[in-house]
């Protein structure tokens, strides 16, 4: 059971990222088509982003309330479908308002995993199937570069975008009809003739402790600003090397995949390397903070070598490194997450990823404006490995041990 679930949220993340990726490298020709500029195209991945972010807490309700496996049946459908209806955006605001659609719509992606995975996989491996997840997400979004470069011309952006629809549908049917149910039975079934027993209604949620506590605090924090570092690899990264290095439409798909396959083999060592110090040391200072904010500092290091690099395959490679250090750390923070939240991992983890996407929805629109202010593309590098830094500062302050809340019994 564990394998086959795994191996089906692995195939969603693929096929989500892949979608969520499919306008960055098109992103000028867009901007083009539209009457768009940088800013305009910034706002238009801010809308995704807030979209996403604002929606982790209610999809997490709704994850609750109809287990994972349906919700997330629902949200795939959702979110397929508006990929491809937001090719008939005419205008700013219509693309604004469609692209954000399809962010709310996989809002819930995540939740549903981790929830799945926190009632599936035992703690010493919930980070390697964590990492698992992270391999996906920097696959798909590889795949989406290297794919939408060379399909553009060709296709269409919106023919494209139809086209990476199908996928998520055909998922969706298979995922209903193969997949096990991750959620135990709560009670037993009651006997014939007697009366069923109603459902004990859940604990509230105790907000005020989960929003003030100085851990979760440095856990949303250090998400805000690596998933918004690593928001560049699925938004302006293309286009930086177009601008920056002189390379085409076509190459430059290519040459963004690079950073995103070294991504998948951090999320999926940083995930096994972590459980394997967990299980050798039982120490999760170590495991995962230690880990997290060594790879983090890293990030920054590299991120910075790059803003000197002068060709496009040493930015690259340098950028390479950063990815795969990033992802490996991302590992650290859903593993954290699922510990922290023990048996309430939705509200957790839910509050933790719309902290993320509230940063990665700010970086592009950072750029779009430092870009346009300044016209200056190599600034997108220094904000990159500042906010790889602030992450490392909070992974070395956070505590990963213990459970937020009193486990319910």
């Amino acid at each position: 059971m564990k394998t086959q679930l795994l191996g089906f949220l692995c195939a969603a993340t693929v096929i989500a990222y892949l979608q969520r990726s499919a306008l960055s490298v098109p992103s000028k020709a867009i901007e083009g088509e539209l009457g768009l500029t940088a800013q305009d195209m910034g706002l238009v991945w801010l809308a995704w982003y807030a979209g996403y972010a604002a929606f982790q807490l209610p999809a997490g309700i709704v994850t609750d309330r109809l287990g994972s496996k349906s919700a997330l049946i629902l949200f795939a459908v959702l979110w397929s479908t508006l990929t491809a209806i937001v090719g008939a955006a005419t205008g700013f605001i219509e693309l604004c308002v469609l692209w954000g659609a399809m962010g709310v719509a996989q809002a819930g992606i995540f939740v549903c995993a981790t929830k799945a995975i926190g009632a599936t996989f035992p703690r010493t491996e919930q980070a390697f199937a964590s990492g698992a997840l992270a391999c996906c997400m920097a696959g798909g979004a590889a795949l989406s570069q290297f794919v939408t470069g060379r399909l553009f011309g060709p296709l269409s952006w919106q023919e494209i975008l139809v086209v990476y629809a199908v996928p998520g549908l055909v998922w969706a049917s298979a995922f209903a009809y193969f997949a096990p149910s991750p959620e135990p039975r709560l009670r037993p079934e009651p006997e014939p003739d007697a009366a069923p027993s109603p459902a004990p209604a859940p604990a509230p949620v105790p907000w005020s402790r989960l929003l003030t506590d100085r851990n979760m605090v440095l856990l949303c924090a250090q998400q805000f600003q690596r998933a918004g570092a690593v928001a560049l690899f699925f938004t302006w990264f293309p286009r930086y090397l177009q601008e920056t290095k002189g390379v085409s439409v076509a190459s430059s798909g290519g040459l963004a995949a690079w950073p995103l396959l070294a991504g998948m083999l951090g999320g999926l060592l940083g995930g096994t390397i972590s459980d394997w110090l967990l299980v050798r040391t039982n120490k999760a200072r170590l495991s995962r903070q230690g880990l997290a904010a060594s790879a983090t500092a890293v990030c920054a290091l590299v991120s910075l070598a790059a803003f000197y690099a002068e060709t496009a395959g040493a930015a690259v490679a340098l950028i390479s490194v950063a990815a795969f250090c990033g992802y490996a750390s991302g590992v650290s923070a859903y593993a954290t997450a699922l510990s922290m939240g023990g048996k309430r991992v939705a509200p957790v983890f839910a509050t933790m990823n719309m902290a993320g996407n509230i940063g990665a929805g700010m970086f592009p629109f950072a750029v779009g404006h430092l870009v346009g202010g300044t016209g200056n593309w190599n600034l997108t590098l220094l904000l990159f490995g500042g906010m790889f830094a602030g992450s490392a500062v909070c992974w070395s302050l956070l505590n990963p041990k213990g459970t937020l809340f009193e486990e319910p019994e």
